[in-house]
């Protein structure tokens, strides 16, 4: 483990307490790293560094509020740790300095997206703006871990959320913040997702240093994308152009590629860069005709343990119930299909002017070359909504038949 902390003020060792294999729950702070409970937490038998978005919440004798703990995919470097301060690849530790100086963590995205659930908890329940009362917990997960292979060969979508699952299950959390388009259709046992925040924008964006959309990209381009969805549109509109699968990492990451010149252009969600305050990135943004985006895209989901009151009724100030009834809609329309990474499926849920629900779904065969679509659009409801992504999946299927996805 690496844990890189820039500009960080010197720290006494005294300041800092090694963890023994029994990681004590709540001891990195969102608003201060401090003082752990002593609590033994059962995260010791992960016996690695994990980082993923997630949220606790347990009682604490120095502080009146209910204590939360949110974490985050990533990794970290300890290349540059304050003065005083040591990592071992096993061991967890607490610092106790205020939250402006936590260290910079490889994935600011889920970062952001946690440090968004820890404000909206603070703006419905102000008692948790006392000092420690939030603190993120970091998970590495299977999917921050492998970069090198295509997600579709590793094990698809469930490789952003075992991990964290886990750690709910075994109380070592009791909140998960997760990116909704990385969460499989089927739920662990006791485990139910209550809560969707507002959602993002859904569409995805063009970002090129030398064209200003993709029509103008000279044929034999290269887009790196590591989506089958977008590659599989993009190639259906641009046939000339050639797409670099494998093109993973941070937003950060891929632009430093783009900026190398190891692809002419990539494609991203446009989400992530408004949550990462990087706009100023994008070249065009495309349009939902253009590019469906992916099920559930730019929707946050907050999961906790189906038996949890407390945390369901923190859950139930935050939710919008607009998302909520979208992505289940979305994902019935991919539990449907039976949809994974090793699918190009696309699905939207809107409403439309009138104020009910207008679902739009795709499917296209990776190599882009044939694409089916359909839609449906009924009363924005609950049961409504799931039925008509259900049966826009089982009529694409249909559709589709057996070796469709296998071009």
């Amino acid at each position: 483990m690496e844990v890189t902390a820039g500009a960080l003020p010197t720290v006494n060792p005294a300041q800092c307490r090694h963890l023994s294999a029994n990681f004590a729950a709540g001891s990195v702070s969102a608003l201060e790293f401090s003082p752990s409970t002593g609590r033994k937490s059962s995260l010791a038998r992960a016996r690695t560094w994990l980082i993923r978005a997630s949220l606790a919440v347990e009682q604490q004798a120095e502080t009146k509020a209910a204590v939360i703990r949110i974490g985050t995919r990533g990794s970290s470097s300890c290349s540059k740790l304050p003065q005083g301060l040591t990592c071992d690849s096993n061991v967890l530790f607490e610092l106790v300095f205020p939250f402006t100086t936590l260290a910079v963590y490889d994935s600011p995205l889920a970062l952001a997206q946690a440090y968004e659930t820890r404000d909206k908890l603070i703006g419905s329940h102000p008692q948790l703006a006392e000092t420690g009362a939030i603190q993120i917990v970091v998970i590495k997960t299977t999917g921050d871990k492998i970069l090198t292979q295509p997600l579709a060969d590793i094990g698809g979508k469930g490789l952003f959320t075992k991990e964290i699952d886990d750690a709910l299950l075994n109380s070592d959390i009791d909140i998960a913040v997760h990116s909704m388009k990385d969460v499989p259709t089927y739920l662990p046992q006791n485990t139910m997702i209550p809560c969707n925040l507002p959602r993002e924008d859904v569409r995805d964006a063009f970002i090129c240093l030398t064209a200003a959309s993709l029509a103008e990209l000279p044929p034999g381009s290269a887009v790196g994308t590591a989506s089958l969805r977008r590659k599989s549109q993009l190639l259906n509109r641009y046939p000339s152009l050639q797409v670099q699968e494998n093109f993973r990492g941070n937003v950060q990451t891929r632009l430093k590629k783009l900026n190398e010149g190891v692809v002419q252009a990539t494609l991203l969600a446009l989400a992530g860069l408004k949550r990462l305050n990087m706009t100023e990135n994008v070249t065009s943004i495309l349009s939902i005709d253009d590019m469906l985006p992916a099920v559930a895209q730019g929707a946050i989901g907050i999961a906790c343990r189906s038996d949890d009151e407390k945390m369901a009724t923190y859950l139930a100030s935050l939710n919008h119930e607009d998302t909520r009834l979208a992505v289940a809609c979305e994902r019935a329309f991919l539990e449907a299909l039976d949809g994974s990474c090793r699918t190009p499926i696309a699905g939207y849920a809107c409403r439309d002017e009138e104020g009910n629900c207008l679902f739009r779904g795709l499917v296209a065969s990776p190599d882009g070359i044939k694409v089916l679509e359909t839609s449906r659009r009924g009363p924005y409801a609950f049961d409504d909504m799931v039925k008509m992504g259900r049966d826009a999946g089982e009529e694409l299927l249909s559709q589709a038949g057996p070796n469709f996805f296998d071009r």
